[in-house]
């Protein structure tokens, strides 16, 4: 029986909505399933697993920047037309995955507790360096829990990991090293790995549900830091003040006006536009020589610092961000995009010249080299994305039996130009559906070969950028980011990007919501800040069906977990 067996933690290969449906987890504070009749009493509404980044971000919120974080994080399988905020909730881990969390949790409690950074940690000097020491262990392991778990240990819980240190300072010989013990054992600990939100009767809505105040304050973090609670965050939750409306709302201004709220909007836009595909984006060398390693990872980053500085930096309108002329290049970057750059090492700001291709994020090489082939662009890959990405507009997979040969073969010379071979499929019944409302839209892109290089002609036939989406005809990639900044779809899209990112589900159900946040989005002059504050401060309400037991707490639980009701 290994370690963790031995601790009764938690059963492997599990998913937060088999665990909900279940009756929450096996393990430390002695959790147990009860199904019992209805009735007004907190009930468990969301589970979620952390993210690497807010796992990483907490590690060093909590501990410090100089705790390292090393091991292989199992990903988030992100559903389809979901966000991997959504997918979080689903997240399963496997037997490997449990060993990989563990092993960096040890890591971790080994560096915390080590001679180098204990004395920052333990507020106490135990009785000896050998031997267990109850008051000490609580006094160090207490406040640290509070973070770890984003509210305060239960005394069962604390009993639970005092008693582990305890047990462990015998057979390791060093009061410090049973401290490692029950740090890892915390960061193991599904209360650490998964984002539990909890509602509570809401004393101005009888019968009803609201999230209690330590769930406020972790979804306010999450969402708008990426980040676990603070500590001014986490006395705000202890005072009561997040389930007050106004001060909510204020709590989430102050937020979204810190400097810290660019982390939590990389988050989101990394997530809104699929940046887990960089990790595996490859192309051909022989066709593609300017792509290497360099540029390869200056990709994203490129169109992250343009999304932060045109929305935070300066403030912008979100729809000017498919026209903005302005943004980052790195030495390398330049000369994919053909341009000088002055500094040899990091990043300056550029600006392309009025109407040129490059403006706005459909123009960045990034978005371009992300949605296209390893050795040819693709403009249905490119207004697929188009669609679903930025417009929230589902498109069905290809069938089975498409024949792509014609599409592929880049050297029919009868052939020259990606538009003229896609009118096979816009030409078939069975293609043309789908075919025809993200073709139009991409081959406005196709002034930019499979990497994002500029270039005019392919196989020497001059390329026609011209396209067209919905009943809005343009021309190049200035003209498509115009054509969409205009679009009701394009601010819908993202309120409800937004909406799903902050919850953990997808907004589909929640159309009226979605339209109430956009005209706030929309009076706000279509700010980022202002969007983010509004779901932010949004209130939640939950009506309570069934329950379970959690220790001695009963809890109820939803009939559908995913779904408030308003």
């Amino acid at each position: 029986m290994n370690r963790l067996q031995r601790m009764g933690r938690w059963s492997l290969a599990v998913s937060a909505g088999a665990l909900l449906a279940a009756g929450w987890f096996t393990g430390a504070g002695g959790v147990r399933a009860q199904v019992t009749a209805p009735s007004v009493a907190p009930q468990i509404v969301a589970m979620r697993r952390l993210s690497e980044s807010q796992y990483r971000n907490t590690i060093a919120d909590i501990f410090g920047p100089d705790i390292r974080v090393a091991g292989r994080f199992e990903p988030v399988v992100r559903p389809a037309h979901e966000m991997i905020a959504s997918g979080a909730r689903d997240a399963s881990l496997s037997p490997a995955g449990l060993e990989q969390f563990d092993a960096m949790a040890r890591n971790i409690a080994g560096q915390v507790f080590g001679e180098a950074n204990r004395a920052r940690f333990v507020p106490c000097t135990p009785a000896s360096g050998s031997a267990a020491d109850e008051a000490c262990a609580k006094a160090t392991l207490a406040p640290i829990g509070r973070y770890l778990f984003r509210r305060p240990l239960t005394d069962a819980e604390l009993g639970f990991y005092v008693r582990l240190a305890d047990s462990a300072a015998a057979p390791t010989g060093s009061f410090h090293k049973s401290l490692e013990l029950a740090l890892a054992a915390m960061l193991d600990s599904p209360r650490f790995l998964y984002v539990t939100e909890i509602a509570e009767p809401d004393p101005t809505r009888p019968g009803h549900l609201r999230l209690d105040n330590w769930s406020r304050a972790a979804r306010l973090s999450f969402m708008l830091w990426n980040s676990t609670p603070n500590e001014p965050l986490l006395k705000a939750a202890a005072d009561g003040r997040l389930t007050d409306q106004a001060q909510l709302s204020d709590v989430a201004s102050h937020m979204v006006g810190s400097p810290r709220f660019e982390q939590g909007l990389r988050a989101f836009f990394a997530d809104m536009l699929l940046f887990e595909r960089f990790d595996d984006l490859s192309k051909d060398p022989i066709i593609y020589p300017y792509f290497n390693t360099e540029v390869a990872a200056a990709l994203p980053e490129q169109m992250l610092r343009t999304v932060t500085d045109h929305l935070l930096t300066r403030n912008g309108d979100y729809r000017a961000l498919f026209t903005t002329p302005r943004t980052f290049m790195t030495r390398s970057l330049g000369g994919l995009y053909g341009v000088p750059v002055a500094k040899p090492k990091g990043w300056e700001p550029f600006q392309f010249p009025a109407g040129d291709d490059r403006a706005g994020l459909l123009g960045q090489a990034g978005f371009l080299a992300l949605y296209a082939h390893p050795g040819r662009s693709s403009p249905t890959l490119r207004g697929r994305a188009i669609r679903e990405l930025l417009l929230c507009q589902p498109v069905p997979d290809p069938p089975g039996n498409v024949n792509f040969t014609a599409v592929q073969d880049v050297n029919n010379r009868a052939k020259p130009t990606a538009r003229i071979r896609l009118e096979t499929h816009i030409s078939d019944p069975v293609c043309a559906g789908c075919h025809t409302v993200i073709d139009q839209v991409g081959l406005g892109l196709e002034r930019f070969d499979g990497i994002g290089r500029w270039r005019s002609t392919e196989n020497a036939a001059t390329i026609d950028a011209s396209g067209q989406i919905d009943n809005l005809k343009f021309a190049g990639a200035p003209g498509l980011g115009k054509a969409i900044a205009t679009m009701p779809e394009a601010t819908q899209c993202v309120a409800g990007r937004a909406l799903e990112y902050a919850r953990g589900w997808p907004a589909g159900d929640d159309g009226a919501l979605v339209t109430a946040l956009d005209k706030k989005f929309s009076a706000s002059g279509y700010s980022i800040r202002a969007l983010f504050q509004a779901v932010a401060s949004l209130p939640e309400a939950y009506q309570p069906k069934g329950g379970i037991e959690v220790g001695n707490t009963h809890v109820t639980m939803a009939a559908n977990p995913r779904r408030p009701v308003r």
